[in-house]
């Protein structure tokens, strides 16, 4: 299907933002126990490309609605779902790679990119399935097992590049970490699309 200049407008964008987040916060080093750790702030905006769109928004409406009112629910949904302007999940999936991709470039390290890209595809893969399963109003539990399986997948790099297990018990504190920062994160991208969202399904 052929990208419109909206949607490929709205996906630099998106990309863009994520970029800047991510620039950001590689510059502030955080007092954390584990050395590099970072919140994963950027993830907010591949947890939004992953639900503006038809998805838990839509899977929430219609099954809050009954008679009537659930068949215009329905022909809505088909709209929605039709529309060439709504986010894929490929389209956040390019999003994430090109994000990490461009951070890579600038910061200029190679290992940084290795950490990024094993996390990031694991997370992503997490965030992923669950959108299948979650609704708009769970977004943030998406957020936090994203956020545990990018540490997860982080840890299983620096195993290999080190190629030492040692690393593996810095596991639990990142878990811990991880369920925390991607609570936050995925609240806020919820409150992104519930504000967002309805004007787009709206149009």
């Amino acid at each position: 299907m052929r990208m419109t200049i909206k949607k490929m407008t709205l996906l630099a964008t998106l990309t863009a933002a994520a970029l800047v987040i991510f620039m950001v916060e590689a510059q502030i080093d955080l007092p954390f126990i584990v050395p590099g750790m970072k919140l994963g702030l950027a993830n907010t905006i591949t947890l939004f490309a992953l639900f503006y769109g038809p998805g838990s928004a839509a899977r929430s409406a219609t099954s809050t609605s009954t008679g009537a009112a659930a068949n215009t629910t329905t022909g809505a949904n088909t709209n929605i779902k039709n529309n060439t302007d709504n986010i894929t999940t490929a389209n956040a999936l390019l999003m994430l790679i090109a994000r990490i991709l461009l951070g890579a470039l600038f910061i200029g390290r190679i290992t940084a990119f290795i950490y990024s890209i094993t996390g990031g595809l694991i997370g992503f893969a997490a965030q992923a399935a669950m959108k299948k399963i979650v609704t708009d109003k769970q977004i943030w539990v998406c957020g936090a097992a994203g956020a545990v399986m990018h540490n997860v997948g982080q840890i299983l790099a620096a195993m290999l590049i080190t190629g030492t297990s040692a690393i593996a018990a810095y596991l639990p504190i990142l878990i811990i970490a991880g369920i925390i920062t991607g609570v936050l994160t995925g609240m806020v991208a919820q409150l992104a699309v519930a504000r967002l969202a309805p004007h787009k399904y709206s149009t």
